[in-house]
């Protein structure tokens, strides 16, 4: 079992920044992958970001790319979110998974997803 506890959300202005940062408990060794995935109200889970522990490798949505930067240390991955944009309002969720090939980017793929954090970004 791997446990997930998302912190750093709050309430912003347009092009301020923010981070999030989760922490994996638990058996996190047993994780190859971790991403980011946001849900804004109405919509479905949108995958934000993630890394591959192994290789380091990163992966981003085109509508992040260049503003959200994903970092690890050990266990603890970070979600770095600059220039942000009303439209990246959302609740915000870490998850872990096991696949090793890769940074998977459907959610279907990723076994354990923390409790979420809220992002709101005011105009």
């Amino acid at each position: 079992q791997v446990q997930l506890a998302e912190s750093g959300g709050g309430l912003v202005r347009t092009g301020d920044s923010l981070r999030v940062t989760c922490v994996a408990s638990g058996r996190p060794f047993s994780s190859a992958a971790m991403g980011w995935f946001r849900q804004a109200p109405g919509k479905e889970h949108e995958f934000v970001a993630g890394i591959h522990f192994r290789t380091g490798n990163t992966l981003y949505a085109d509508t992040v790319k260049g503003r959200f930067t994903i970092s690890r240390g050990g266990y603890t991955v970070h979600l770095q979110m600059d220039n942000l944009k009303p439209e990246d309002t959302a609740v915000y969720f870490c998850a872990a998974s096991s696949v090793t090939i890769g940074v998977p980017t459907n959610r279907g793929a990723y076994d354990y997803w923390g409790p979420g954090t809220q992002v709101t970004v005011s105009s």
